[in-house]
């Protein structure tokens, strides 16, 4: 466990393993623990990069509402920081699967492969008004006045997991739980990515249209939570031309669920379509 500080903020960062390198980038209001089972599966066979993004985990609090690009290249820099320089595979979960495309598509030379783990998937993205960045803030700020993060975090991130995955009761650790989601700065984080979500989808669709992602293995996880997420899902490998994988009876925490398949997705990839 380490800090690295990047635009000013101190990132948290956990290196483990050894060989090629693959990084793992969770979901909104998630954190590096989430990744523990993937991690420790990954690490006799590769190098496991995770890290907390501003406002999640340990990391600081965010400073700037976050863009496709930017937290592409905030990928680039953890990497920098812990002394990866070379290709890297990487997984992104949910709302981090912009992210990880965004990098995959603007840092092409240093992708090897690219793993979308049920990935948010917006295919008409419209960028939104930025008044709800404004609304966040406050937000952020009422919830810290009245101490809703120190009395209710905690429940709220169990209630959550207990929601988004079929494994039952959330695996984490309390201490880790209470020291991360008791924190107003994570809550602040959480809402703030969320207003900033439909602008970022926005952002990575132009971005396709003017940056090819390179000829990497592209596997798209998905849970097998309902057929009509199955069919988005399937669009999205379609769109970047990838190999559909489904996590039959694994919720949206497939990492939590199903950590096998997440191992498998990034030790046996299909190889990239023509």
């Amino acid at each position: 466990m380490t800090f690295v500080r990047i635009d000013g903020v101190p990132h948290h960062v956990v290196v483990a393993g050894s060989g090629p390198p693959v990084l793992l980038s969770a979901g909104l209001g998630m954190a590096w623990f989430d990744w523990d089972e993937v991690a420790a599966l990954l690490a006799p066979h590769r190098t496991v990069v995770r890290f907390d993004r501003p406002g999640h985990g340990l990391s600081g609090p965010a400073t700037a509402p976050p863009t496709a690009s930017g937290e592409a290249d905030r990928i680039a820099a953890v990497l920098d920081a812990v002394g990866v320089c070379g290709p890297v595979t990487v997984v992104g979960h949910s709302i981090a699967g912009f992210h990880a495309e965004a990098y995959a598509r603007l840092h092409p030379a240093r992708t090897a492969a690219l793993v979308l783990v049920d990935s948010s998937v917006e295919p008409e993205a419209r960028v939104g008004v930025s008044a709800r960045v404004v609304s966040a803030r406050v937000a952020g700020a009422v919830l810290a006045g009245v101490g809703a993060p120190a009395a209710l975090g905690p429940l709220l991130r169990r209630a959550t997991v207990r929601l988004s995955r079929t494994g039952g009761s959330d695996p984490a650790p309390r201490s880790l739980v209470r020291r991360c989601y008791r924190s107003s700065r994570v809550w602040r984080g959480l809402l703030l990515e969320n207003a900033r979500y439909r602008p970022v989808a926005a952002e990575l669709l132009t971005l396709r249209d003017h940056f090819p992602l390179p000829p990497v293995p592209v596997t798209v996880l998905a849970a097998g939570t309902s057929a009509s997420w199955l069919l988005r899902q399937r669009g999205l490998a379609e769109a970047l031309r990838g190999d559909l994988r489904v996590a039959e009876g694994a919720g949206h925490l497939v990492m939590l669920d199903e950590p096998g398949a997440v191992v498998s997705a990034v030790l046996s990839p299909s190889p990239p379509l023509p």
